[in-house]
C-alpha cells in the first residue's frame, strides 16, 4: 500500500464524522414558491459520509453533532439511527418559540435546463453553538478510532465551530485515528461569518492537522486561498487543473498525503458527465468518466468521499479506492435525498466497469 497514511488496523468505530445535523425540504421538481408538500430529507454534509460508511459499507460509525429536544430533533435522531450511525449528541432544549433549532435546508431539485435552487434558514442553529470543551473526546474514542472527518460546512457555521473541529482533530490524532476534511466550501456560508478572507485563514488552521483532504478545485482556491492554473481546464472532467493545484496545496501543507475530488461537468440538470481523481502520495489516479442521469445531485460529493475512504480503510489499492468513491457517488444521484440507498454489491459492480444492464 502506497497511500502513505497509517491507518490503524481495529476500533470500535471505523470512522467519526464531526458536523451539524440537518433537514432538507425537498419539493422534488416543483419550485419552492410553487410547492404544495415535500419529502424530508436528514442531511449534513459530514453526517453523510457516516451515513453512507454505515448504511452502504457495512462499517461502524459515529455523528459527534448538536441534537435539540423537540420534534424535528425526533425526526432527525430516528433517521440516524435508521442508517445505523452511532449519536454522540450534546443535548439543547428548545424553548417551543425560537428555538434553538436544527437548521433547515430547502432545495428543489431543478429539471432540465432548470439548476436547483438550495437557500437555508440557519437561524438560531443548536450545532453553531457547539465550541470546545462540549465533548470528551477520549470518552467517543474510548474503544479505538480508525477515522475522523469533518468539513467545511461546519466549519462556517460560527467562531467556536472551527475550534471545536481542531479540537476534535487533534483528540483524533492523538487516538491513532487517519484525519479528513472536505472543504464543501459554500460561499453563501461565509458570507455570513467573515467572508473568503476568514475562510482562508480558519480553514488554514484546521488543514493543518489534516491528512487526507477532499475537494475540488473551487474549493482549493476559495478555501486554501491558492491561486488557480492560469490556463482553465477544457473540459471540467480535465484532471489537469485540479492536479497542477496539488503541489502549491502540499507545499503549503506538507503533511496532506491525500487530495482527492470528484470532477463533474453539467450538461443539464439530469445529465452530467462524472469522473473522480485522487493525488496520493505523489502519485494521481483517475476513475474512469461516465455519463450519469440525475435523480437528485445533492450529496454526490458526500458519496465519493464515502467509497473512497472505505477502499483506503478495507486495504484496497489506491486505484480500486477511487473507483469505489466513484461508483457510489455515481449511485448516489440515483436517489432522492442526500444519503445513500445503494448496496455494497451494485457499488462493487459498478466500480468494476459493470453497467446499467438489469440485475435478475
Amino acid at each position: 500500500m502506497h497511500h502513505g497514511l497509517t491507518i490503524v488496523p481495529h476500533g470500535a468505530l471505523d470512522l467519526v464524522s464531526l458536523g451539524a445535523l440537518v433537514h432538507r425540504l425537498d419539493p422534488g421538481h416543483i419550485p419552492f414558491r410553487k410547492a404544495h408538500h415535500c419529502a424530508i430529507h436528514v442531511s449534513g454534509g459530514e453526517f453523510n459520509v457516516a451515513a453512507n460508511l454505515s448504511d452502504c459499507f457495512g462499517l461502524q460509525t459515529g455523528i459527534v453533532s448538536a441534537m435539540v429536544d423537540y420534534p424535528i430533533g425526533a425526526l432527525v435522531s430516528e433517521r440516524v439511527k435508521a442508517m445505523g450511525v452511532k449519536p454522540f449528541y450534546k443535548w439543547f432544549e428548545h424553548n417551543v418559540v425560537t428555538g434553538p433549532n436544527l437548521a433547515t435546508v430547502y432545495s428543489d431539485r431543478g429539471f432540465g435546463v432548470r439548476a436547483p435552487v438550495v437557500f437555508y434558514n440557519r437561524c438560531n442553529e443548536a450545532a453553531a453553538q457547539l465550541k470546545p470543551g462540549d465533548f470528551d473526546w477520549n470518552k467517543i474514542f474510548s474503544g479505538g478510532v480508525r477515522w475522523f472527518h469533518s468539513g467545511g460546512i461546519f466549519a462556517a457555521l460560527s467562531e467556536t465551530t472551527a475550534e471545536l473541529i481542531i479540537e476534535g482533530m487533534q483528540a483524533a490524532r492523538s487516538a491513532g485515528a487517519v484525519v479528513s476534511f472536505d472543504l464543501n466550501f459554500r460561499e453563501k456560508l461565509w458570507r455570513i461569518s467573515g467572508g473568503q478572507h476568514r475562510a482562508v485563514e480558519v480553514i488554514g488552521r484546521i488543514v493543518e492537522n489534516v491528512d487526507v483532504l477532499v475537494g475540488n478545485e473551487e474549493d482549493l482556491q476559495k478555501g486554501l486561498g491558492i491561486a488557480g492554473p492560469e490556463v482553465a481546464g477544457q473540459s471540467k472532467l480535465d484532471p489537469g487543473a485540479f492536479i497542477g493545484m496539488i503541489d502549491r496545496v502540499v507545499r503549503c501543507h506538507p503533511q496532506i498525503k491525500i487530495v482527492a475530488t470528484t470532477l463533474r461537468e453539467v450538461h443539464t440538470t439530469n445529465r452530467h458527465s462524472w469522473s473522480a481523481v485522487a493525488w496520493i502520495n505523489g502519485e494521481t489516479h483517475i476513475a474512469p468518466a461516465c455519463e450519469l442521469d440525475v435523480i437528485d445531485r445533492v450529496g454526490g460529493g458526500d458519496g465519493f468521499a464515502a467509497g473512497f475512504f472505505y477502499g483506503l480503510l478495507t486495504g484496497e489499492s489506491a486505484e480500486t479506492s477511487v473507483r469505489l468513491g466513484w461508483a457510489h457517488g455515481a449511485l448516489l444521484t440515483t436517489f432522492p435525498g442526500d444519503t445513500t440507498m445503494a448496496t455494497l454489491e451494485q457499488v462493487k459492480t459498478f466500480a468494476q466497469g459493470g453497467s446499467a444492464r438489469i440485475q435478475r
